[in-house]
């Protein structure tokens, strides 16, 4: 940092480039306009860092990252993050609000180290699969690879994770069915309910699943 504790925009580019190659000027604007960042501002009205700004930049930008995440899930992390906690890493947060972007095939190769075997063998058994009509993949696809790629090099094989997307369905239809009246009105208020009630529901879901897999896992211990 320099002696005067504040870095311009493009000296905090220089600085985390090496870490983070696709960091530019517009790429911080925007996460400024969402909120993530607050730069004081010189006289003149340039922005100005100091090492607080850079840690929190190199926060967000890690975890858009390594785990896909959106800004919304992104920014409700920062609250830990300023209290010096962290939550747990293997833990996937995701709401049926976000929306994060489309990833392409290089970009989730890379970010997952799937080689390209691998990936065409989940697309095959449905575990990955493109947006419709398109080449890209929901921002999900991301966090799939990746937890698939660990269970891969832990001796699994691609057509042993199948299981995971057929109980992944099962579960979907059979909470669908809770909001199939609300989903089936035309008015806003009721797509709204419906999407609480499938948040919640799912909530509960994946906290039994938790629960139950442990349960079993512990039986192969004794």
């Amino acid at each position: 940092m320099p002696e005067n504790g504040s870095l311009s925009i493009g000296e905090v580019i220089n600085l985390l480039r090496d870490d983070f190659p696709d960091v530019s000027v517009s790429k911080i604007r925007f996460l400024e306009s969402q909120g993530l960042i607050e730069p004081d501002r010189t006289g003149s009205g340039y922005r100005k860092f100091d090492s607080t700004d850079v840690s929190r930049l190199k926060f967000i930008l890690q975890q858009q990252r390594d785990h896909f995440l959106p800004l919304k899930v992104i920014k409700s992390k920062l609250t830990l993050w300023e209290r010096g906690e962290n939550a747990p890493s293997n833990e996937v947060e995701t709401t049926l609000n976000d929306t994060g972007e489309p990833i392409d095939r290089s970009d989730l190769l890379k970010r997952s180290k799937l080689t390209e075997s691998q990936l065409d063998q989940l697309i095959d058994i449905g575990l990955i699969a493109p947006i419709r009509d398109s080449v890209v993949f929901p921002p999900e696809s991301g966090v799939v690879a990746m937890e698939a790629k660990r269970l891969l090099d832990l001796g699994l094989e691609p057509r042993h994770l199948r299981t995971i997307r057929l109980s992944a369905d099962r579960e979907a239809d059979l909470l669908a069915q809770l909001a199939t009246p609300l989903l089936k009105a035309s008015n806003s208020e009721a797509r709204g309910r419906a999407k609480d009630l499938l948040e919640t529901s799912s909530d509960s879901v994946r906290a039994m699943h938790r629960a139950l897999l442990a349960l079993e896992l512990k039986k192969h211990l004794k």
